[in-house]
């Protein structure tokens, strides 16, 4: 056996730190490449605001938001796949805005779900106005036509408030084919009468669709009106929101629950009006205590699919979702594909995301695509201080 010399252990010994020396080195490389753009990428983002006179302009820096964690938004924005737009507005002041993609200032999208939303806050005027008279008014009071054809007498106890809390009983069309095929086939009235209840009314959350159509419905027929025209006399009006398209099911119901064209600009005057607890430019649009009891959690996890580490303890309001990041949470209205509309009231902040709808897409890819979408307002809101 050959004896390895003083000299022969020193030089290994060499050679051995050297190479741990130069995989420490690219170690710390790639890991400093992984925690985020460098000091100089995020000098290099620019998200002020496009000039004009659409809104009262200022900078985070001035409105007391760390504009580091801003740019870092906006650059972290700037690496998704699908996204159209990110304005934020923080005390009232819109201090950041940028469009990517194909997104434009102008550019109407489908909001989806964000839709939901709009529906909840017709309700609410619908109740002002006198049209409805109580949220415990009962479903098919709407409906009579359908009433010798409801079979299930569970159907018959169905509230407005239930319905606005997602608690009808209606399942989620996305769990079985059968109803996937019927969400994209269309609802008319009578598909509350076709489509069996899963659970008993009130007992606990299920995500519907139809619940949310059915809403819309019921708001056209108590005010005597088409859902479009109630909604651009006594919300979109007084807003200064200009819809776009909006889909109507078979019999020509405007539908509820999603399928509205609107533009970043149009979701921002809806978010501002919602955090300031329905005024709006000083005209209240929406009851006061509707948009409070509207961003109230009655059901808690009610959103069972992870969406990322820091979109967390979800709940659901009337139409409204809440979602815990870090030590803050926020209401959110969201749509496919991550159409979003933030409410931080901790910050005296609204935040509007437009993607790519993503329209007739689902399965594994689209939704990795939304969660990135989802995430990336959760992570940001994370980051911002505790007070």
């Amino acid at each position: 056996m050959q004896r390895t010399t003083t000299k022969g252990r020193h030089r290994s010994f060499l050679l051995f730190t050297g190479v741990i020396l130069i995989l420490s080195i690219l170690i710390s490389s790639s890991l400093v490449g992984c925690g985020g753009p460098s000091a100089d990428e995020l000098e290099a983002v620019d998200y002020a605001p496009l000039p004009g006179d659409r809104w009262p302009v200022s900078t985070p820096a001035e409105q007391g938001l760390d504009p580091d964690l801003v740019a870092s938004l906006y650059y972290n924005a700037s690496k998704l796949e699908t996204i159209y737009s990110l304005l934020v507005f923080k005390n009232g002041y819109l201090v950041a805005e940028d469009y990517f993609h194909i997104g434009s200032a102008g550019q109407k999208v489908n909001i989806h779900s964000v839709t939901k939303s709009i529906t909840s806050a017709l309700v609410g005027i619908a109740l002002d106005q006198g049209c409805l008279t109580s949220l415990d008014q009962k479903m098919m009071e709407f409906f009579p036509e359908l009433a010798n054809r409801v079979r299930d007498p569970r159907k018959k106890a169905i509230t407005i408030r239930q319905m606005l809390q997602m608690r009808a009983g209606y399942p989620w069309e996305e769990s079985t084919a059968e109803l996937f095929e019927l969400l994209y086939s269309g609802f008319r009235p009578s598909t509350l009468v076709d489509v069996p209840l899963v659970r008993d009314p009130g007992t606990d959350f299920e995500y519907s669709n139809l619940t949310s159509h059915l809403l819309g419905i019921i708001v056209a027929r108590a005010c005597e009106t088409d859902l479009r025209s109630f909604a651009q006399e006594h919300l979109f009006s007084p807003l200064g929101v200009e819809p776009g398209f909006w889909q109507r099911d078979w019999e020509g119901y405007y539908l509820g629950y999603s399928d509205l064209d609107l533009s970043a600009q149009d979701m921002a005057r809806f978010g501002l009006m919602y955090l300031n607890n329905g005024e709006y430019e000083g005209t209240q649009i929406v009851p006061a205590d509707w948009v409070h009891d509207s961003r109230q959690i009655y059901s808690e996890n009610a959103w069972k699919i992870r969406v990322g580490r820091n979109w967390r303890e979800n709940g659901y309001g009337y139409q409204w979702w809440s979602v815990r990041a870090g030590d803050h949470r926020y209401s959110l209205a969201w749509g496919h594909g991550g159409q979003q509309i933030v409410l931080l009231d901790e910050f005296d902040m609204v935040m509007v995301v437009t993607v790519n709808p993503l329209h007739g897409e689902h399965g594994d890819e689209p939704w990795k695509l939304e969660k990135a979408n989802l995430n990336l307002v959760a992570d940001f809101v994370k980051s911002l201080p505790s007070e």
